[in-house]
């Protein structure tokens, strides 16, 4: 009888038991909201759908003027984004919306395209958001068939879990969510690491933090609990192989993230919901912000300035682009000898900086004088590092450089020794040291001559302005005037210039050119219908023009007008009687002899350096080709389709997916993710260059294997001495001028953007202001990148 008492009270107590765990297991799972089929966004009104809490949101959130989609902390002062999706998309503008649908999951309408956010495995039913931040789409059995925590962008959420491969990439800055240029990768090995994404190997050396966690099984997790406990989670599920924090933490009122922030560093941030204060940071994979590899790009290095990381160029050299840092640096100058044996070249010292070790040659040398002997007498010498009795040779380009007081390591820099080169502010511009070496009674005598000058033309300039603005008084109905102010049109009135869009004198991939006629004046346009361009908003679209026609230059094609009507975008150029560049070259009875072909050449260039630094807004072409440079009635090059660039969304290519330009002219950097200047002009000017002096195709499969890749076969015929051979027997060529042109042209297409010369420099070089060294070979420095 006590014994039956005995477990009818066990079994009271196990069901008991069983109750309470059923009780807080369900009182600890996340609640979700609920989101039905055909539900919808807007990024003005009902902009979001709120977690149950409200802590949570999923929908539109700002990015500059647009919007991007994604999961955010709502409850908070300055909405925290956690999740976006499609990260590398354009944002949207404030006529987008988003549908819940069963077939296409997530669908956005902008700018009169649909695009489908989210496809899941099957059609969906229902969806949710739960207030741990995670997005949930449900099918018909309420069965989970998509959900955000699998799909990471650069934060990890309390119970979300970072699977084996699977990476978060960092964002491009504070407010810009793309991806960016870190990534923390969970990999097979069980070792969490962080790397640059331009990293091409996934070595120790090409780390900059790890959790040396080598574990033999595969199915690692990196986990973050709601106490803010961070660790490794081995594959049975219960071995913790290293905890990053201890957890502990107050678990009510703080909400915690890992992110993998811009920066490169990994940092724990917890935030009181009930004190609306600020991110603390619990946890960091490193406190020196120089540590991330990558953050400066090639022959740069990093130095902290109060704390906050800066990216300083190797003596003789400046930045790609000032707001760029992971662009990297490229030299100023060129050196007229690779040796030092006539002092035009000598070595300044960068101390206590670490670099990536790559040498080619490793010397045992007592004296630091000694290496740098050593480096000035090798002309694959370009750096030399000196440590402790090591003189270690490296080749251009370098990587990872850093400022460490702790480290004795020496740059030993090779650099032009005719130029003052640690103070950019110093350099001497090869027309002001001419300036300098007149007479100061002849140099008084020319500034008074300009002065003058200057004053009559302006007084001729004031009197002309006044003269032009009463003639376009006098007659308003002009359609096409010849101020520098654009001329709007309307679709109907550049339906009738063309005559009904009648003569077609060109196609290219963004749309269809026109002949038209200005009746009027009598004067020939050329009008260009866009296609795919539909994505720019109007105000957006007029912004653009209006900066483009602010470009005035003699080798840009002129821009006079604009139609924006409804989904009819239209640019109205000069019209160009002689075809293009392609036309002329391929064209025996109309191909210019050598001395022209070179003039040609440096006018192209000219109007390259304008678009990138001298017009009001920098402008990147993309798409350099002898096709987009039309010849005047005079035979002078014009580069056309210039502002495109500005106008089409990176998508919008039709060569390339995310990729603009046409095959053959693209710069490698394009193909590898990496961040892209106005360097991939000058590779594509360097191919044309290249077109202009051979008079041929930049492929041409018709010729011999070993003769159809131009760049290929110049660089063969150039190191053999033969370059006799590019030209045709019965041409009288400069082989001075030609040697000259196919150096740039060569420096031009290398792989490499950094090494790359501006467009400022190559303009020099092609004129003869500056000497041209020997160029690399176009595999001469691939093992360093």
């Amino acid at each position: 009888m006590h014994t039956a008492h005995n477990l009818f009270m066990a079994s009271i107590f196990l069901l008991l038991f069983q109750f309470l765990s059923l009780f807080f297991t369900a009182s600890a799972q996340p609640r979700y909201s609920n989101i039905s089929l055909g539900s919808s966004l807007t990024p003005t009104t009902n902009s979001s759908w709120l977690s149950p809490s409200g802590v949570f949101a999923f929908g539109f959130y700002p990015q500059a003027n647009d919007y991007r989609i994604g999961v955010f902390l709502a409850g908070i002062q300055n909405k925290t984004v956690v999740w976006t999706a499609n990260r590398d998309d354009q944002p949207v503008s404030s006529n987008a919306t988003l549908l819940f649908t069963d077939n296409s999951g997530l669908l956005l309408r902008a700018q009169g395209r649909n695009t489908s956010l989210i496809v899941p495995s099957e059609s969906a039913s229902s969806a949710s958001l739960s207030d741990l931040g995670n997005f949930v789409l449900y099918n018909s059995d309420g069965d989970i068939i998509w959900q955000s925590f699998d799909h990471p962008t650069d934060t990890l959420l309390p119970t979300q879990r970072l699977q084996t491969n699977a990476s978060l990439y960092s964002a491009v800055s504070q407010t810009d969510h793309s991806n960016g240029i870190f990534r923390l990768e969970m990999q097979e090995d069980g070792n969490l690491v962080l790397y640059a994404v331009t990293t091409i190997t996934v070595t120790k050396q090409d780390s900059y933090w790890a959790s040396d966690t080598y574990w033999g099984g595969n199915n690692v997790t990196l986990n973050l609990d709601e106490d803010g406990h961070l660790y490794l989670l081995n594959y049975t599920g219960f071995n913790i192989i290293l905890n990053l924090t201890d957890g502990g933490f107050p678990t009510k009122e703080p909400i915690y993230i890992l992110r993998l922030d811009f920066d490169g560093i990994l940092r724990l941030y917890s935030y009181n919901l009930t004190q609306n204060g600020t991110w603390n940071v619990l946890w960091r994979s490193t406190d020196d912000r120089c540590a991330p590899k990558g953050m400066c790009g090639l022959n740069s290095y990093c130095v902290l300035n109060d704390h906050e990381p800066d990216c300083k160029c190797l003596p003789g050299f400046e930045h790609v682009a000032q707001n760029n840092w992971t662009a990297g640096c490229e030299r100023n100058i060129f050196a007229e000898t690779c040796r030092g044996d006539n002092g035009d070249i000598r070595i300044e010292e960068v101390a206590n900086t670490v670099w990536e070790d790559n040498p080619y040659s490793n010397l045992s040398i007592s004296m630091k004088e000694d290496c740098e002997q050593a480096c000035l007498q090798d002309c694959d010498c370009d750096v030399a590092f000196y440590r402790n009795g090591q003189c270690k040779k490296q080749r251009l380009p370098l990587r990872y450089g850093k400022r460490n007081m702790d480290d004795s390591n020496s740059a030993l820099v090779k650099v032009g020794k005719s130029k003052s080169i640690s103070n950019p502010t110093d350099r001497v511009d090869p027309i002001k040291k001419k300036i300098n070496q007149l007479g100061r009674g002849f140099l008084i005598a020319g500034v008074s001559i300009v002065a003058l000058g200057i004053v009559m033309l302006a007084i001729s300039g004031i009197l002309f302005y006044r003269s032009r603005a009463q003639a376009y008084n006098a007659n308003e109905n002009i359609l096409l005037c010849e101020e520098f102010a654009l001329r709007s049109f309307t679709f109907a009135e550049l339906e009738k210039v063309t005559d009904g869009f009648k003569e077609e004198i060109g196609r290219g991939s963004f749309g269809t050119v026109y002949k038209g006629l200005i009746s009027t004046t009598q004067k020939a346009v050329a009008v260009k219908r866009l296609e795919g361009i539909v994505s720019q908003g109007e105000k957006e679209f007029q912004t653009e023009v209006k900066v483009i026609g602010k470009t005035h230059h003699k080798n840009l094609v002129r821009l006079l007008g604009y139609g924006n009507e409804g989904p009819n975008r239209l640019l109205v150029y000069e019209y160009m009687s002689n075809g293009s560049l392609a036309d002329v070259l391929s064209t025996a009875e109309k191909r210019p002899c050598f001395a022209e072909r070179l003039e040609i050449a440096r006018n192209i260039a000219r109007g390259i350096l304008y678009l990138h630094e001298e017009c009001e807004t920098q402008i990147m072409h993309c798409d350099i080709k002898p096709e987009n440079i039309l010849m005047d009635e005079n035979t002078s090059p014009k580069i056309s389709d210039f502002g495109l660039a500005k106008l089409l969304k990176p998508n919008q290519t039709k060569t390339f997916t995310g990729i603009r330009g046409t095959r053959g002219y693209v710069a490698l950097e394009w193909h590898r993710n990496l961040p892209v200047t106005v360097k991939a002009d000058v590779y594509s000017f360097g191919v044309v260059l290249l077109e202009i002096i051979c008079c041929r195709r930049h492929v041409d499969h018709d010729l011999p294997e070993m003769e159809s890749i131009l760049v290929d076969w110049v660089y063969n015929c150039f190191e053999g001495g033969e370059i006799e051979k590019l030209v045709s027997d019965d041409e009288e060529v400069d082989m001075k001028q030609m040697d000259r042109m196919i150096k740039v042209g060569l420096w031009c297409t290398l792989d490499e953007p950094s090494i790359r010369p501006s467009m400022k420099k190559v303009v020099l070089m092609l004129e003869g202001t500056v000497d041209i060294p020997m160029p690399p070979s176009p595999t001469s420095f691939l093992s360093c990148i």
